[in-house]
């Protein structure tokens, strides 16, 4: 019987909680009704002018990132090509890779999503075989490691999968609130709160990660294969 009555009086609270939400949507839609209602002809034309101007120049913007490559995830063949990518864009992700990592190809995945949702921002991958130059200058001792750079200047790193709930199985939610938390791209959710830690109170798992050296190699993997 105590068990029906909780359940009564949570289910009561969250009725209460959903027709206050809808009262507040509802008093809201009202308030911008009213005010259309009293609005002009030259004050409603001059309001769908700014909302055609702002989609204009949403639409240009697009345009523009597309033509300098975002909206794709891809591979640059060269250190040169790095530098000359970076200065065409606000905002770049540079995945520096090595074919044999594991857990480089685990990150290729979610950055392929990403790339997508995100044109604000420019996804690149580089083969650190290719790039030693780079490597010592930017100071890539562990790969995968993700490079942020914003105007052109390196802002921040993710390096392995530290950040992202030290397990394989971390999801595209959670690498994108990781860049979010170094504003590399535009996200929507709580940067408080990180979606692993969600998934930790629901009981979830996570892997610990051990970092070993590559044989012959200046890089650590932070992959379990060699």
């Amino acid at each position: 019987m105590e068990a029906d009555a909780s359940v009564d009086v949570y289910s009561k609270v969250l009725e209460n909680q959903l027709l206050q939400s809808a009262k507040l949507v509802e008093e809201h839609l009202d308030s911008e009704i009213q005010k259309l209602d009293q609005m002009d002809e030259d004050e409603l034309e001059h309001l769908k002018e700014k909302r055609l101007e702002a989609l204009r120049k949403a639409q240009q913007q697009k345009q523009e990132w597309l033509s300098k490559g975002h909206g794709e995830y891809r591979e640059i063949p060269s250190e040169r090509d790095f530098f000359q990518e970076v200065k065409e864009s606000k905002k770049v992700v540079c995945h520096f890779y090595r074919d044999s990592t594991l857990r480089c190809k685990i990150l290729d995945r979610h950055l392929v999503i990403l790339s997508k949702k995100h044109l604000e921002t420019k996804f690149l991958k580089l083969n650190v075989e290719k790039a030693p130059f780079l490597c010592e200058r930017l100071r890539i001792k562990v790969i995968p490691t993700l490079a942020l750079l914003k105007d052109g200047k390196t802002q921040d790193y993710v390096v392995g999968f530290t950040d992202l709930g030290n397990t394989d199985d971390f999801t595209t939610e959670t690498l994108e609130w990781r860049l979010g938390c170094s504003d590399i791209l535009n996200y929507s959710g709580n940067l408080m709160e990180p979606p692993f830690q969600s998934q930790k109170k629901c009981g979830t798992n996570f892997t610990k990660v051990e970092k070993k050296t590559i044989r012959g190699k200046k890089y650590d993997s932070d992959s379990d294969d060699d």
